[in-house]
């Protein structure tokens, strides 16, 4: 999944990306609040995470823009404040979830997974399909109870497909979801990676798992 952490201090934002890109996240950053609403504007992104104390535009003046031009994607705000005033604010302005600093980094990643849990319509932390499950918790993925041995990108992949297993998912859409913005939408790293995935899976199960129609996609099978 593809995150914007929009934070103007650098000590912190390089400590959350750094952490984020751990858990599997694609990380962005942005340091003010101009730099984050012309990316959020040019760029696909699952999650934004987003300081109220920012230079230029604060939080609150991004969160508006944004929702302007994108009502779908998810927004955690971040305050140093306790007023309930400021919380309020920002859920009434369009965000979906808040945090007060300083907070643990495995708290935002399990409010970034429920988040994405919830927009594809299920609050179970276990994805199934095609005989297959994904840990969302974990981000662990198993064929008739054998771990898959995975890499971080193939992980990326295998997820953003169960989250959305209901449509075919093109390879443009995956280097938006799954990439950072320094990825080559031109490179064959989504075919790469996308084929490494599919032989662990049928080496694991004993057949394709993932199909791939040309003009549509890739799906995960549901039988």
């Amino acid at each position: 999944m593809r995150v914007l952490v929009v934070v103007d201090d650098l000590d912190l934002i390089e400590l959350l990306a750094e952490g984020l890109t751990m858990y599997g996240y694609a990380v962005d950053k942005a340091t003010d609040g101009e730099e984050a609403i012309d990316m959020a504007y040019v760029e696909t992104y699952d999650v934004i995470v987003l300081d109220i104390n920012l230079p230029k535009k604060d939080g609150f003046e991004v969160l508006e823009e944004i929702r302007d031009f994108n009502k779908e994607v998810n927004i955690i705000m971040l305050t140093a404040r306790s007023d309930i005033d400021d919380r309020v604010k920002g859920l009434d302005f369009g965000a979906n979830d808040y945090m007060v600093k300083p907070f643990d980094l495995k708290e935002l990643d399990a409010r970034m997974r429920a988040l994405l849990r919830r927009k594809s319509v299920t609050e179970n932390p276990i994805l199934e399909a095609g005989g297959m499950t994904f840990d969302t918790t974990t981000r662990e993925a198993f064929v008739g109870g054998r771990k898959l041995n995975l890499t971080q990108k193939e992980t990326g992949i295998l997820e953003y497909l169960f989250l959305n297993k209901e449509k075919y998912v093109s390879s443009e859409e995956l280097i938006d979801h799954v990439w950072d913005s320094n990825a080559d939408s031109f490179s064959n790293s989504v075919r790469v990676h996308m084929s490494s995935l599919r032989k662990k899976i049928k080496e694991a199960s004993g057949e394709n798992k993932i199909e791939n129609i040309i003009g549509k996609g890739y799906r995960i099978y549901e039988n």
